[in-house]
């Protein structure tokens, strides 16, 4: 059951995501940039690719951020209900992530998914979503 302590951690966090530059970050990684392959998704990678640094600063984040219901900072439900960024970031970029890599991509925010039914459920509806998106940025790039 959430407490006060959480909903103030919860604000916080929103708090933080309205950082100028985090914003900035925040829409590139989530607006911006839509790699059509594994060899495009790697060039984020690139630490002399400009946008790099907006990579690591949303990633880091939300993979910080989900530890605090890993360890129990912040209750888990209330965290999955109020900080769906972190999902739809994970949503976007797993598989072509995975590939790339061969790693877990944010495997702090997959174990807290992976947690919740429902937040699981939430994952693949947003992940098709996605995929369909996708195809569209991609065809009108083409």
């Amino acid at each position: 059951m959430a407490t006060p302590a959480d909903a103030d951690i919860v604000l916080k966090l929103y708090e933080l995501r309205r950082e100028e530059v985090m914003r900035k970050a925040r829409n590139y990684v989530g607006m911006e940039f839509w790699p059509a392959n594994v060899d495009e998704f790697k060039q984020i990678h690139n630490p002399t690719n400009p946008n790099n640094v907006y990579w690591r600063q949303v990633i880091s984040f939300w993979e910080m951020a989900a530890q605090l219901p890993l360890h129990g900072a912040v209750d888990s439900d209330l965290f999955l209900a109020t900080q769906g960024e972190a999902l739809f970031i994970r949503a976007k970029f797993a598989d072509i992530s995975e590939e790339a890599t061969g790693n877990t991509f944010m495997p702090n925010t997959k174990k807290l998914v992976d947690g919740s039914e429902k937040a699981q459920a939430q994952f693949e509806a947003v992940k098709k979503q996605l995929a369909a998106r996708r195809a569209q940025v991609v065809a009108a790039k083409a």
